[in-house]
């Protein structure tokens, strides 16, 4: 039985998209987002020691998951650029649902101001790298010569 491709696998150009894409995600500026991704990752990991997440131990442990999860993404990243950059599109909804996660999370739905404040500021800073690395993606792509 014959295979029978279509779509995208038979488009002339893909060999350029790979070849722009590639050279976009070798760049510094790719290696830097995934170094900087790693360490707010570590940050949103050891944050329930460091904020004093005492008494609130399903905080901790989404903290943590959560962390260590955008710390991978970001290893990854920094050291295989090329591979990682479209899966770092995850870490924007991961810095979302660390925001929200204080309210939700929590079996009171209301947790202390010292965890509100630390999941929002890195909640934040984590949404805002994933953003840059969706347009780091986007934007060279778009403004590649032609």
């Amino acid at each position: 039985m014959a295979q029978h491709t279509t779509g995208l696998t038979t488009h002339p150009d893909l060999a350029e998209m790979r070849e722009r894409l590639e050279r976009t995600a070798s760049s510094g500026s790719a290696v830097a987002l995934g170094g900087l991704v790693l360490l707010a990752g570590l940050y949103a990991a050891i944050s329930p020691w460091v904020v004093h997440f005492s008494g609130t131990p399903f905080i901790a442990v989404n903290n943590l998951i959560v962390g260590v999860a955008v710390g991978l993404i970001g290893f990854c990243a920094a050291l295989a650029p090329e591979r990682m950059l479209r899966p770092a599109w995850v870490v924007a909804p991961l810095g979302v649902w660390l925001i929200i996660s204080p309210w939700v999370v929590t079996a009171t739905h209301g947790a202390r101001a010292g965890i509100i404040w630390n999941n929002c500021w890195i909640g934040a800073v984590t949404a805002v790298l994933g953003l840059a690395a969706m347009g780091l993606t986007v934007g060279i792509t778009r403004r590649a010569p032609r």
